[in-house]
């Protein structure tokens, strides 16, 4: 893969957008996201839980700002603020869903409420964007769990790879 990995971090939480509750996730999110991908962090943004602000932003950092990864956090519980899955998928043009799938089986065996969450990933042109909980453990451990697709995938979206897979085990 040529170039660092340029990732933009969403923070999505009334409370935080308001300022009455410091953003931790969007700062641990992004410390996660130079250490495990060496990426380059171009934004750290908060938003509020609003649908119309997420997919403005989320459009804005994949069709203008060009960034490979966008990772969100919060806005994935079941409570009837949290819409950011909705959001991500109003704007991407296919799911991923092998990387929320791995999200919650790792946060699975430690908090068996994880199952509640609904993380998402899908792709918009040739960003991947990827809703991570809005805990800041929990996030930064569901980074943890796919960091090591992602510079493939990053590598697939900019055309530097083919989706073909070697042949294992000398077969055909």
């Amino acid at each position: 893969m040529t170039g660092a990995v340029r990732v933009a971090v969403l923070t999505v939480s009334d409370r935080s957008f308001r300022g009455e509750r410091e953003d931790l996730g969007g700062p641990a999110v992004a410390a996660a996201a130079r250490r495990l991908l060496a990426a380059e962090v171009v934004e750290v943004k908060v938003v509020p839980d609003e649908k119309d602000d997420i997919v403005w932003h989320l459009t804005r950092l994949a069709d203008n700002v060009h960034v490979d990864v966008v990772l969100t956090t919060g806005g994935t519980g079941i409570s009837v603020r949290d819409v950011t899955p909705e959001a991500t998928r109003s704007v991407v043009g296919f799911e991923v869903p092998g990387l929320a799938e791995a999200m919650r089986a790792a946060s699975r065996a430690a908090l068996p409420a994880a199952m509640l969450s609904r993380q998402f990933a899908g792709v918009r042109g040739k960003t991947l964007v990827v809703n991570l909980p809005g805990s800041p453990k929990g996030a930064v451990e569901c980074l943890e769990a796919i960091a090591a697709a992602l510079p493939h995938a990053v590598a697939m979206l900019r055309g530097e790879v083919g989706d073909a897979h070697p042949v294992r085990g000398g077969g055909a």
